[in-house]
């Protein structure tokens, strides 16, 4: 048996810890020894109903009650599971539709659980001839003895972001997930006295294993919200965080902007987050002004400093390549711009310079090295491609057109960041298909992102910079856009001011003029399914 079904089964036998979900309004809790009774069940059920060891099974379902026992059942019948992308109040469901078939076949999928909100989505499965249950209806099967599972056996083909009209899936094995989790709890000190907090979605890497698979392994107590209800109320997220104790809870830095802002305006007293020992930041990049204000306006309720975690990782790596040390306040590294966006040197720098957050050593399961071009290896400070091996990194990528490497002849994984190490710890520039490249300069889109974010009026982390080149677009030299959304847009007054406002504040801090302005309403900007913006998608709103 796979030490992660093992690990599992362990738990529920032993913990007294569980989960909670329904908050914040019908709160439900059950320990993990009811709900792994209840995946039993559901995997009897998906026994009798003929899913075989190592067949795939797609779950479209919302809500954490349902997913969790669910997850685990078809783990415990020896499948795989892929989470499908989620419709929202702005998704075209023809496309959808189209897109979610695609997936299907690509990963073969022998059955589609069904749970809430999605269930009117059965009539499209039916049309089709796809076999698929409601996830309400699976509970009453036979309890099922764990089936034999290797660790070679698939457990997750995780969908990367934005990935639909060409779909891919990071194959992840049972060795993979138990290494990254293993690294994970010992890391952040997982036992069964800890609280996680969260309400990330679990179509996405970050909310399955770190949010669901962590808590379900290392018997911590679990608090699951949904993404609707961050999203309708973010400060539900500190209530909760509050009401239960949490140590442990983590959202990308556009959760922690958004938070920031709702803590101004708590009273004194109203919340205790004094027992947080990690704040983690990852899925996007850490911006430190974020966390720096995070930091200030949460002091009122107790919450350390040290508690700010910042993390890096990938679906390829499972979930997490590193995380920044326990008990250690955010940390930044100082360097020389010009040295940086000219050289690729991350050179040590006062004053005016470019900080960026030390991301922490790999985990003992991931070997990170820093390549150039030609695939030499590069020293400290030297910047180049990250690249990835170990026993947390996927081997394979599913495609429509079958499984393929993901890793060279040598065993490395090009994870398509840039970035350098210094000391053992891995700093990240940006993603490379994405980098600007003006008068000999490199220049990440993020630093352009965050300048023009600033701006009175722009929505903060709805900001993208898309890239120009001559020939594709009207411009006689590579140059840059900025895509900003705005509550004033339609006052063209207040358009004005915000164009002239980010063209000034980007030129001040990134040296750099954007060729085009434009200012959108909220929601236009396309996103990923997990939330993080596309940048050449947005391109075909120039």
């Amino acid at each position: 048996m796979s030490r992660f079904v093992d690990g599992v089964i362990a738990t529920a036998a032993t913990a007294r810890t569980g989960m909670v979900t329904g908050e914040p309004g019908a709160p439900r809790r059950r320990t993990w020894t009811e709900l792994h009774a209840e995946a039993r069940r559901v995997a009897g059920s998906l026994v009798a109903s003929g899913l075989q060891p190592g067949q795939a099974v797609a779950v479209l379902a919302g809500l954490p009650a349902d997913i969790a026992p669910v997850a685990q059942a078809i783990w415990l019948a020896g499948g795989s599971m892929t989470m499908l992308h989620q419709p929202t109040a702005r998704t075209d469901l023809d496309v959808w539709r189209e897109d979610t078939l695609r997936v299907l076949k690509m990963i073969d999928a022998r059955a589609v659980i069904v749970g809430s909100p999605f269930e009117a989505a059965t009539a499209v499965l039916e049309a089709y001839g796809i076999k698929h249950h409601l996830a309400g209806a699976l509970s009453d099967g036979p309890e099922l003895t764990p089936v034999f599972t290797g660790e070679d056996t698939p457990a997750l083909l995780q969908l990367t972001s934005g990935s639909t009209a060409e779909p891919k899936a990071v194959r992840i094995t049972h060795r993979n997930l138990f290494a990254n989790l293993t690294d994970s709890a010992r890391h952040l000190g997982c036992d069964t006295s800890g609280v996680m907090a969260s309400w990330l979605p679990m179509f996405h890497d970050m909310g399955m294993v770190g949010c669901l698979l962590l808590p379900m392994l290392s018997g911590m107590e679990l608090v699951s919200l949904t993404p609707a209800d961050f999203l309708s109320r973010p400060l539900v997220w500190a209530e909760v965080m509050s009401r239960y104790g949490a140590t442990i809870t983590t959202a990308p830095n556009f959760a922690w902007a958004v938070l920031t802002r709702q803590l101004a305006r708590v009273p004194d007293g109203a919340l205790d987050l004094s027992k947080l020992r990690v704040a983690g930041n990852g899925a996007e990049p850490v911006d430190p002004t974020t966390m720096r204000a995070l930091v200030a306006a949460g002091a009122r309720f107790g919450l350390r400093p040290e508690a700010v975690n910042c993390c890096y990782g990938a679906a390829e790596s499972t979930l997490v390549i590193s995380m920044s040390a326990m008990d250690d306040p955010m940390l930044l590294d100082t360097v020389d711009a010009t040295e940086l966006e000219a050289h690729r040197r991350a050179v040590p720098a006062a004053g005016s310079a470019r900080q960026l957050p030390l991301l922490g050593e790999p985990f003992p399961s991931v070997t990170v090295r820093v390549v150039d071009d030609r695939g030499a290896v590069l020293g400290d400070r030297q910047v180049g491609r990250i690249q990835l091996s170990g026993e947390s990194v996927t081997e394979t990528y599913v495609t429509p057109a079958g499984e393929r490497n993901a890793r060279d002849d040598e065993g490395w994984l090009d994870i398509g960041d840039e970035g350098y190490l210094v000391d053992g710890q891995i700093v990240v520039c940006g993603r490379r298909k994405d980098v600007i490249i003006m008068g000999g300069r490199n220049i990440y889109p993020t630093d352009i992102e965050r300048a023009a974010g600033r701006v009175e009026g722009v929505r903060e982390g709805n900001v993208t910079a898309v890239r120009l080149t001559p020939g594709e677009d009207d411009v006689p030299r590579e140059s840059f856009a900025v895509l900003a959304e705005s509550r004033r847009a339609g006052d063209e007054e207040a358009e004005e001011r915000i164009r002239r406002e980010i063209v000034s504040t980007v030129v001040a801090e990134a040296g750099a003029r954007p060729a085009v302005v434009r200012v959108l309403p909220p929601g236009s900007l396309p996103k990923t399914p997990s939330g993080k913006l596309k940048r050449s998608a947005a391109r075909s709103l120039l």
